[in-house]
């Protein structure tokens, strides 16, 4: 895993050279240039209005604004559920809240629409997976409504599984099931057993698995997957690799101060 890891760096450098507005809006958004980012995001949804990833990256991007202002990604470097669970309340933006749910519906409604005509159509199977896994996001992380944020991973999973039948080099997917399969099995074994029974399982190993593999060859969110590795590392006490993913983030990423500030924390502890 550590030569993989090695790798990251290399594979996130080729989105400096010049991409689409999707690609440069990824990369924006992870360097906390919100502004910029949604320019390009609107950008390609003038030139693809039939597009569902449009709409779906402009949600990304609109929710990766609001993790940043509440300070989420840092709080989930809390190595114990109870630091995390004792955090202070949020109080999310309603205007932007709005402007989330808007952008979700129209990528859900362009990408039913591709669906309709093709069950397999890569964009429409991968704005489904996104739209789910930013809600399970959204509710889990802001609003802390941990039930309908497993019903909407659930969601986000089956999307994800049907697009990587059809498309399996589409390795973005598997974030879906990498971040179900870890908090699922992360969680305490009764209530694992409960999971199962709705369908839902948990393999914390599997996983991380999926999560290296997204990390390593995934492409919009690629960087996304090592932020979440390098969290898990943290709360599973790995910090040799989670400095590694860390050090990797904050090369690539030079303007989120993440990244610097969670490698100082590690080093102080």
């Amino acid at each position: 895993m550590a030569s993989c890891l090695l790798s990251l760096s290399a594979l996130a450098a080729a989105m400096d050279a010049p991409n689409s507005p999707l690609d440069n809006g990824f990369r924006l958004m992870y360097n906390l240039d919100f502004a910029r980012a949604q320019q390009q995001f609107s950008a390609y949804q003038q030139n693809h209005l039939d597009d569902p990833l449009g709409p779906a990256c402009q949600a990304a991007g609109l929710l990766f604004s609001e993790f940043e202002r509440l300070g989420v990604l840092e709080s989930q470097f809390y190595e114990s559920d109870a630091k995390f669970d004792s955090r202070k309340k949020l109080s999310p933006d309603p205007d932007l809240r709005a402007k989330f749910n808007a952008a979700l519906d129209r990528a859900e409604n362009l990408a039913r629409a591709r669906l309709a005509n093709d069950p397999h159509d890569q964009n429409g199977l991968f704005a489904m997976t996104l739209s789910s896994g930013l809600k399970a996001d959204y509710a889990a992380l802001i609003e802390k409504r941990n039930v309908a944020s497993l019903r909407y991973t659930k969601e986000s999973t089956a999307w994800a599984n049907q697009l990587l039948a059809a498309h399996p080099d589409c390795y973005d997917g598997h974030l879906a099931g990498g971040v179900s399969k870890y908090i699922i099995g992360s969680m305490a074994a009764p209530v694992r057993w409960v999971l199962r029974l709705g369908g839902v399982g948990g393999d914390k190993k599997a996983g991380i698995s999926e999560l290296e593999l997204t990390a390593q060859r995934g492409h919009y969110l690629a960087p996304f997957a090592r932020i979440l590795l390098a969290i898990a590392y943290v709360r599973d006490k790995d910090r040799e690799h989670a400095r590694e993913v860390l050090s990797s983030l904050r090369q690539d990423f030079p303007n989120n101060p993440l990244f610097g500030k969670e490698i100082a924390r590690l080093s102080q502890e």
